[in-house]
């Protein structure tokens, strides 16, 4: 093929005026109104220096009410108009959000989007200057949503991506959002929800400007270190960078462009960088005050809201009440005590009969707080006032609520007379990597308090839960959790404790039946076999933490076989890379959440394990 012919089957429609795009398209979804309205938003970011802006950046988007639903049999990574190693050139969009200088300056562009819902699912075509059209899809005006979750899309610093790199691969990144994308074009989803960890950060740790920093031996000095302005911005520098270079990426950058976006903050991406913050919120106040620590969270916040949530909050302001706000699913809370902007939860709305509540439980984070007293209030005021007939309330929590705990390693790290600690403080027999090097605690200890089995929550976590049964039994409303975080995947679940000579109470019936699904990672390596076997032990254990309020919580030994189909031991933790597809059954009123498990170390495939939850039937 000659080069001229090469060039007219590759081409694609420029956009006029040019814009050179860093980052997007990006969609996000906010929600369906009462009219029927779905509201979304798009998102771009281009260079000043390479763009026209004369006339303004526009979005154009259009649909045929009367096109029948289309399915493919497989996916092909084609163009994207901001990748750089794609074919498409550049492109760019409309009402300014935000300006960011670096060497250079560049623009965020978001257009807010209102498309009036027909009797039948519809594809929206849109492009930005005329330029590349893409495709997403909206439900009909009475479907219940699918959606896919994932959490965890990025490599823990030291592990090497092409160790994941199927044959036909470019990037070890790519294979199982590929069967993501794969099962889109089959069928497509109308929401990606991501659960937490979206982007990995780790590598601030390697800019210049933070190496003095980062070369400190001593906690205290650590902690007193002056924030100079340089460092400042570096900081920005790199989460400006490294958002625009991992959004525009492959597989992911396709999902993200045809998929409209609902996405809550774990802590990698926006608070978690190594082993230095790993479990933002979670450590000692003092250490969280300290000046370069707390300008980490602070920008890994502010930077979270701008690429995955398209707020600012200078321009959007901090009220969530009817008309002012640009996303009517907002929920705004208070300030955190380290991060000086109010959490940022979502109550969207997924079809008559579902919502989703997605709760920030970073912003307001202490080590002895998830959220505060205000962000429940708020919550739990918008949740009773649910519209009717809504019969499933999915929860999103960036880390499982429902799931083995390991209080004993946590007395155990945290014990004075523990020898490894020791020995890694003193940087003895190599230790010196088994306590981080901000606070010198145990390596593994912010990770457990950060999580709810914690100590420091356990409190808070039991009374979310009952809160949670009690609003499921007063509005006759299925409550599900979803979570992600551990890299593992699994089925916890909560239900009415089992009283002796007496049947069990049947889930349909049960509205203190919870299931925990638990989806990570669809990217990053999952824990080792020693890990894994560890915490299949645990499962079975029993906890008699809620049995005061007759909840008994266990979990669900889904996992009879291996994704290959062999037999299989540890029946309740799944090791391998995963997704989850979720479906409403217009039939039964179970929604159905698919955990898709990799079958082979990065060969793009994946075998379901369906968790069918029932409706409210008390």
């Amino acid at each position: 093929m000659s080069a001229i012919e090469r060039s007219q089957v590759l081409r694609v429609a420029r956009m006029d005026p040019h814009l050179q795009f860093m980052c997007g398209p990006l969609l996000k979804y906010d929600t369906i109104d009462e009219h029927g309205v779905w509201h979304g938003a798009a998102l771009i970011v281009t260079a000043d220096a390479g763009s026209i802006y004369e006339p303004h950046p526009t979005l154009t988007y259009s649909w045929d009410p009367d096109q029948p639903l289309h399915s493919a049999t497989s996916y092909e990574l084609g163009p994207h108009p901001a990748d750089p190693h794609s074919v498409v050139m550049p492109a760019a969009a409309s009402p300014t959000v935000s300006t960011f200088s670096m060497a250079g300056t560049f623009t965020f562009w978001r257009f807010l989007i209102k498309i009036p819902l027909a009797q039948h699912e519809m594809a929206i075509r849109y492009s930005i200057n005329n330029g590349q059209q893409i495709e997403f899809w909206v439900p009909g005006r009475m479907q219940n949503m699918r959606w896919a979750a994932h959490s965890c899309n990025g490599f823990s610093a030291g592990v090497n991506p092409d160790d994941f790199r199927g044959p036909g691969f470019k990037s070890g990144y790519d294979p199982v959002w590929m069967d993501l994308l794969s099962k889109h074009a089959e069928t497509p989803f109308h929401v990606l929800m991501g659960g937490g960890d979206q982007l990995y950060c780790d590598s601030l740790m390697r800019e210049p400007e933070m190496q003095e920093w980062v070369s400190k031996t001593k906690p205290e000095e650590k902690k007193s270190y002056p924030l100079s302005r340089e460092m400042e911005l570096a900081i920005d520098r790199f989460f400006f960078s490294h958002y625009c270079q991992s959004f525009r990426r492959g597989a992911f950058a396709r999902a993200n462009c045809s998929i409209p976006m609902l996405n809550m903050c774990d802590d990698h991406g926006a608070l978690r960088l190594g082993s230095f913050i790993d479990g933002f919120g979670s450590y000692p106040d003092d250490l969280q005050r300290a000046p370069v620590f707390r300008q980490i969270g602070a920008r890994g916040y502010f930077f979270f809201l701008l690429f995955q949530c398209f707020i600012n909050v200078d321009v959007d302001g901090i009220q969530d009440a009817p008309g002012k706000h640009v996303y009517q699913s907002l929920i705004i809370g208070q300030p955190g005590p380290y991060i000086k902007l109010p959490s940022h939860s979502f109550l969207p709305r997924l079809g008559p009969k579902v919502y989703m509540l997605l709760l920030d439980c970073r912003a307001e984070r202490r080590k002895d707080q998830v959220c505060s007293p205000e962000e429940y209030q708020r919550v739990f005021n918008r949740l009773n006032n649910l519209p009717a007939g809504v019969e499933h309330l999915v929860v999103q929590l960036g880390i499982p609520i429902a799931y083995p705990r390991m209080v004993f390693l946590e007395t155990a790290l945290e014990s004075k007379f523990n020898p490894l600690v020791a020995l890694g403080r003193n940087g003895s027999l190599g230790l010196s990597g088994f306590v981080n090097k901000f606070n010198a605690e145990a390596e593994l200890l912010d990770d457990l308090n950060d999580h709810w089995t914690a100590r420091s929550h356990k409190k808070e976590r039991n009374w979310l839960i009952e809160q949670m049964q009690n609003f499921a039994l007063v509005k006759r409303i299925r409550v599900t959790f979803i979570s992600g975080d551990v890299h593992c995947a699994a089925v916890g679940v909560l239900k009415t404790l089992k009283g002796k000579g007496k049947p069990e109470v049947q889930p349909i019936s049960d509205y203190r039946y919870m299931v925990n699904i638990v989806t990570s990672a669809i990217v990053n390596t999952p824990p080792p076999n020693g890990v894994i076997t560890m915490v299949s032990s645990l499962a079975t254990k029993v906890h008699k933490t809620l049995h005061a309020s007759q909840t008994d919580e266990t979990m669900v030994p889904i996992f009879t076989k291996e994704p290959t189909g062999q037999s299989r031991k540890q029946k309740y933790i799944m090791g391998r890379r995963n997704w989850c597809r979720v479906e409403w059954d217009d039939q039964s009123g179970e929604i159905t959440f698919d955990i898709r498990v990799e079958r082979e170390k990065g060969g793009g495939v994946t075998t379901g394990y369906p968790m069918r939850v029932p409706p409210p039937g008390w």
